[in-house]
């Protein structure tokens, strides 16, 4: 394949990969999401996810149909990623997508709810043996090597559950085999240092002999210094102090000696010019033999080698979107054909205590009490106060789809959730001109048109643009959002200038309730269906009225609180 048929990779973004790792490497990298490669390679790693998504997933990519989307599914799959075990999961967990078919999703679902399960089970001691065994692999760089010592380490931490089986079939000793043998033989038939002792000990005589060589001269002084005064007295001395400095029997020395020198020097240098010939004939001897049974070693556990090396990878993959489960409290969703319905959800970027909503557009079969929602409405238009958590809600049910249709458990105690070609999510954003105008609608109104399954997230449209043409073209956003069968949440603040909804369209609200005794605005973030909410602005004139700082101030927003209702204020003080 070449390179340049992948997403994002243009002419000087393939030859910089076809110089700095080969075709084939790079295309293992894209293929195996392999975001470090790529960076490491000169790509910017922001551009790198991007290619490795499309190139994985690119009809899962095609699903988010805003930027207010892919900032939210970024979001999530930054958060997940800080679970990750290894390097490499984390890059697998950046380039997740929405998955095509709901088996995929399915399936996902039980492998990530199964690690979810196995790591909760876990004690203390076993789970810092489990972060220790993937930072060694990590630490040596993934290789082979390091995932059959991360393999034996997960066995010996005793973990039990479906996300451990893959190592169940691997032999233990044939690992143990395999990992004194793996990664001491180089690529090109060398043997590393540390992988038979008596192969160091022939290696090491060598280095002496040919520092010795090297250094003829000093030799040769040395010797000398030691009070000889003939040739047959030097070549004594000679013998002792090369197997003092280099660790050779005499005998050994002795016999590449020469009886032909002429002098002292030719002696010396005919003598350590053998020895290196030798030992250099030695050692490749040695490590020929210990090549051979390296390499025996390692094919005869090549299936159990392989079979680790795939195991770590999907376990660390895995188990790292199983912490990120667990740590979330997240379930399981229902996947459905149509319809979003969550109850008890949490907004997974928000800090603190979260008050968990339930929520629902379209068909659906939860029941959560007095707040279960009308089943069966096509379009939400959700009004109520400001700072009511209602862009909040949107997010949430946001980041729930997205979650759903990545495979992944989602926030919330029970959530049905839809198949959706396309999910468009629009923050306010408060920029008032036509030229946001038209790009909103651009932006929103094609995929909604495009007759596929759409859903609809849209908030406070009325902010850029007129409130009076806002509410007309809210209208017709709801009559299309109807008229496509697709499903749609509309945030406004003019639910009173609509004109009558279609019938499969609904009005919710969210309520402002009062003041705390700190006179900040109390909010019940659960929606109340079927009912216009109120941002009640009494509450904000009575606080203002309280914190009055004079009596000529204190007499103005008494003025405002008798427009708003006088009656009202003063409950509320």
């Amino acid at each position: 394949m070449r390179l340049q048929d992948y997403w994002g990779v243009g002419p000087k973004t393939s030859e910089r990969l076809r110089e700095t790792l080969g075709v084939e490497r790079a295309v293992e990298a894209i293929e195996g999401a392999d975001i470090r490669t790529l960076a490491d390679a000169g790509l910017p790693r922001g551009r790198a996810v991007r290619i490795l998504r499309r190139a994985n997933g690119a009809t899962g990519m095609d699903a988010l149909g805003t930027r207010d989307v892919h900032e939210v599914y970024d979001d999530l799959l930054t958060l997940a990623s800080e679970y990750a075990v290894t390097d490499h999961a984390s890059d697998r967990i950046r380039v997740l997508t929405p998955l095509e078919h709901v088996e995929a999703r399915e399936e996902r679902l039980d492998d990530v709810l199964d690690a979810r399960e196995a790591w909760s089970s876990l004690d203390e001691d076993a789970k810092t043996a489990v972060l220790d065994a993937f930072d060694r692999y990590d630490e040596a760089g993934g290789t082979d090597r390091a995932a059959v010592e991360a393999a034996l380490s997960l066995r010996e931490a005793g973990l039990r559950g479906t996300t451990f089986d893959a190592l169940d079939g691997v032999d233990d000793d044939a690992l143990r085999d395999a990992a004194g043998a793996l990664g001491y033989v180089e690529s090109d038939g060398s043997v590393a240092a540390g992988a038979d002792d008596e192969l160091d000990r022939l290696r090491d005589k060598l280095d002496a002999v040919r520092e010795l060589e090297n250094g003829a001269l000093d030799v040769l002084e040395s010797v000398r210094s030691r009070g000889v005064r003939s040739l047959d007295e030097f070549q004594s001395a000679f013998v002792e102090y090369v197997a003092e400095e280099s660790g050779l029997r005499r005998g050994r020395i002795e016999a590449a000696t020469t009886g032909d020198a002429y002098d002292e020097a030719d002696f010396a240098s005919t003598t350590l010019r053998t020895l290196v010939e030798e030992l250099e004939a030695d050692v490749d001897a040695r490590e020929e033999s210990v090549a051979a049974d390296l390499r025996a070693d390692v094919e005869a556990a090549r299936a159990d080698v392989d079979a680790a090396v795939t195991a770590v990878s999907d376990i660390a993959f895995e188990l790292s979107l199983g912490r990120f489960a667990a740590e979330y409290d997240l379930t399981r969703p229902t996947l459905v054909s149509d319809g979003v319905a969550v109850v008890g959800a949490r907004n997974l970027t928000l800090s603190g205590d979260v008050d968990p909503v339930s929520y629902a557009v379209g068909a659906h079969e939860l029941d959560s009490g007095t707040l279960t929602p009308p089943s069966g409405d096509r379009v939400a238009v959700l009004t109520g106060a400001n700072s009511g958590g209602k862009t909040t809600l949107l997010e949430t049910l946001c980041q729930v789809v997205l979650l759903a249709s990545m495979g992944l458990p989602v926030p919330a105690e029970s959530a049905e959730v839809g198949d959706f070609d396309t999910i468009v999510f629009h923050r306010r954003h408060a920029s008032f001109n036509a030229g946001v105008l038209e790009s909103t609608l651009k932006s929103i109104v094609p995929p909604l048109a495009s007759g596929g399954r759409t859903l609809m997230l849209v908030d406070e449209f009325e902010a850029i643009t007129e409130p009076g043409r806002a509410a007309d073209l809210l209208n017709g956003l709801v009559s299309l959002t109807v008229r496509q069968d697709a499903l749609g949440v509309y945030v406004t603040h003019l639910a009173d200038e609509l004109s009558p909804l279609p019938d499969e369209a609904r009005i919710d609200g969210i309520f402002a309730e009062g003041l705390t005794e700190e006179l900040a605005l109390r909010v019940d973030y659960q929606p109340r269906f079927g009912t216009v909410g109120k941002s009640t602005p009494e509450f904000i004139v009575s606080r203002l009225v309280a914190n009055a700082r004079d009596r000529a101030e204190r007499q103005g927003f008494e003025a405002l609180a008798a427009a708003v209702g006088e009656e009202a204020i003063q409950q509320t003080l």
